[in-house]
């Protein structure tokens, strides 16, 4: 789809779209994370409470650990002929729903609410705002101006959205304004323990086996300030575990004494999936994008067509020269 860099949204004009509308298509990104299942939810289940039709539309499995955010809000089948208004959430470009697009260009308004850096504009109105936590702290604002009532499950989902984005509260892009907003979560009857206890302490045996394959290829590259590990669909065949079982550990290795770029590849069908995170200076997002990806400084991630080996390469080198041009400042 062609970018539609004229259309700058605003929070006003998106809440009184969805105001305005009564049927309304809601797209995370493939292979959600805990921001794009987070806000999705939340907005559709304050949507369905002021009486109109809502969807999550989505094209693969929601991560296990999300699960209990789905309260029947998402589908995978969608026959309508049109609807009032598409939104996708927490999508830096039009290829984050690919097998979705041709439904979303059918929407009667097609708008796009994004906190990526790197997004590319795509729809009838974008809103994107970098300084925002993630896409949930921007859900969070929608839904006031709007004048929804925030229950006990959409604040359970914008705290979901929130605090897995922002890496337990922890990366950069955490203000005063996502602490206040968490704040207005718990008045509105947020159960914090169970949250956490769903998002973080819920783990299956075969994402154990998973993991501890995939921290078995760790290597420590450009003197230990850097390091990758792999994941084959070997890995995923012998453990039983799914893909999405490994969300959070690239943070995992980026944790570790003298890091300062991690990098995490997902063997694909005839690509590899790379997400990178840094931890004080480095871009992460530059890195990203050499391969037409994006993302933000500090959290970044791109594909790279071909095998395991060469992206492995690809990435290593691009890492060594993002951290000798920091040297060298």
């Amino acid at each position: 789809m062609k970018n539609k860099l004229s259309n700058k949204g605003t929070i006003k004009k998106v809440a009184a779209l969805l105001s305005d509308a009564d049927s309304v298509l809601i797209f995370p990104h493939m292979q959600m994370d805990g921001d794009a299942m987070g806000a999705s939810a939340a907005l559709c289940g304050a949507l369905r409470r002021q009486g109109k039709k809502a969807d999550v539309l989505i094209e693969d499995k929601i991560p296990e650990n999300l699960r209990f955010l789905d309260k029947g809000y998402c589908i995978q089948d969608y026959r309508n002929n049109k609807t009032d208004v598409c939104i996708a959430l927490d999508c830096s470009d039009f290829l984050r729903i690919e097998k979705r697009q041709d439904i979303f260009k059918n929407g009667r308004q097609t708008v796009m609410i994004d906190h990526h850096t790197t997004s590319q504009p795509f729809a009838d109105i974008n809103y994107i705002d970098p300084s925002s936590s993630s896409t949930g702290e921007i859900v969070f604002l929608i839904l006031k101006q709007m004048g929804v009532r925030i229950d006990p499950d959409a604040a359970e989902a914008l705290f979901a959205a929130i605090a897995t984005d922002t890496g337990g509260f922890l990366y950069s892009s955490t203000s005063e304004k996502t602490h206040l907003a968490v704040a207005e979560l718990y008045k509105a009857g947020l159960n914090h323990n169970r949250a956490v206890v769903e998002i973080y302490q819920k783990k299956r045996i075969e994402k154990v086996k998973l993991i501890s394959r995939i921290l078995g290829t760790m290597e420590m590259i450009h003197g230990g300030k850097a390091n990758l590990a792999v994941m084959t669909q070997q890995m995923l065949a012998d453990t039983g575990a799914y893909p999405e079982e490994t969300e959070g550990l690239v943070e995992e290795l980026r944790n570790i004494n003298g890091v300062e770029i991690s990098a995490f590849l997902k063997e694909e069908e005839g690509a590899v999936r790379v997400t990178m995170r840094s931890k004080s200076r480095a871009d992460v997002s530059a890195i990203a994008m050499e391969y037409g990806g994006g993302g933000h400084t500090k959290a970044a991630g791109c594909t790279i067509p071909g095998g395991i080996d060469e992206a492995r390469q690809l990435i290593a080198d691009s890492i060594g020269r993002q951290l000798d041009d920091l040297s060298r400042l």
